[in-house]
């Protein structure tokens, strides 16, 4: 007789991924479909609107600016990049590692008025602050229709 370990969060997922709901969104995708654990790990990130611009602020602790990079293709703006694991001394033992480690991405849908020839982004405080302008519309002055 074989014995399978019962991982339950994994169970969970798969039942969660079978309804099309995407599981666990904040976190990492713990299993692949084989049962080994992968780290796969997405930042979070708000999204504000002003009159003038689309602003993303995602949260990118310990990420080197040189290790993110900001891309828009199709009407989607992406952000890669990766969080290099720290090297552990010989003489450290870890007793819990709760950080996420390795490459990541994130996709937002831009919206037509969206200017993408002047986005422009900063790096200050583990924050990446992705600025995107709106392109200027012409207010549509309302038009009088003649009823018959």
């Amino acid at each position: 007789m074989n014995l399978t370990r019962w991982e339950p969060l994994r169970e969970a997922e798969q039942l969660l991924q079978q309804f099309g709901i995407p599981s666990f969104s904040r976190f990492p995708s713990l299993f692949n479909g084989n049962g080994q654990s992968v780290v796969e790990w997405s930042p979070i990130a708000d999204v504000v609107e002003t009159d003038d611009e689309y602003l993303i602020k995602a949260e990118l602790p310990g990420v080197d600016r040189n290790d993110i990079s900001v891309t828009v293709e199709n009407g989607a703006l992406t952000i890669r990049g990766e969080r290099k694991q720290e090297k552990v001394e010989k003489s450290e033992r870890s007793h819990r590692i709760e950080r996420f480690y390795g490459s990541f991405y994130r996709s937002f849908g831009l919206p037509e008025n969206a200017d993408t020839q002047n986005i422009r982004a900063e790096s200050k405080d583990g924050v990446l602050n992705v600025h995107v302008p709106k392109l200027e519309q012409e207010k549509s002055k309302p038009i009088q229709i003649k009823i018959n």
